[in-house]
């Protein structure tokens, strides 16, 4: 007999990056259910710290306008709302999962959950100030292959959601695309680099005692 978190996982990894794989994952979680990939929020919340600091006029702090990629039941959000930062769209592909987490948190009015595609947003430009993935580029990067040379789907699907990310940017000094990841330099930078207006940066955050994860940082600097 699979255990529930064995019955949760798809027959292959490629599954990972199905919408219907989802949709039956959240309908046959026991409601109430929170999962979280990798790197827990309240590990994170020092970075977001840093992330929205006023720094020299260009951060808005608590006030910062976050747009999150690919909720699923993440405990991201509900920690980010209950530490300050309450200016928060969650968005995923995945009606179920939409409709269970506005009714969870109910009690966090301020915040938004909207069924919406990543690749396709619907939001005009210009509207966040902080765009973040965690894992979800990861999940769509699934396809068996060489990961030196990922299949031609795959780099457009990146491709595409980072520039719908950078889209819905406010063109702001501070305003930031974020990818919290386990993929290494060499296998994700592509996705982001060359993006006029935004320089790429990226460091290594842990934890110290396990598996290296990694923090990259797409951030708006206009004409230098």
């Amino acid at each position: 007999m699979p255990s529930a978190v064995e019955a949760n996982l798809p027959p292959t990894n490629e599954g990972y990056g199905t919408h219907e794989y989802w949709e039956q994952r959240y309908a046959n979680e026991a409601n109430g259910t929170t999962f979280d990939w990798f790197l827990s929020p309240t590990y994170l919340l020092p970075l977001f710290e840093e992330l929205t600091t006023h720094d020299n006029g260009k951060g808005k702090g608590k006030e910062t306008r976050i747009l999150t990629l690919g909720c699923g039941n993440s405990a991201l959000g509900e920690v980010l709302y209950d530490n300050g930062w309450e200016n928060i769209v969650n968005i995923d592909y995945s009606k179920i999962v939409i409709d269970q987490m506005k009714e969870r948190h109910i009690s966090r009015p301020k915040m938004e959950w909207l069924e919406m595609d990543i690749l396709n947003l619907g939001f005009g430009d210009d509207e966040f100030d902080l765009v973040v993935d965690k894992g979800t580029m990861d999940a769509m990067l699934t396809t068996k292959g060489d990961p030196w040379n990922p299949d031609e789907k795959d780099v457009r699907t990146c491709t595409q959601e980072v520039t719908e990310a950078i889209r819905v940017l406010r063109k702001r000094p501070g305003s930031k695309f974020v990818y919290f990841t386990f993929g290494q330099p060499h296998f994700r930078k592509r996705y982001m680099e060359n993006r006029p207006g935004f320089k790429l940066s990226h460091k290594e955050i842990g934890p110290p005692e396990g598996f290296g994860y990694f923090m990259y940082i797409l951030e708006y600097v206009g004409d230098q």
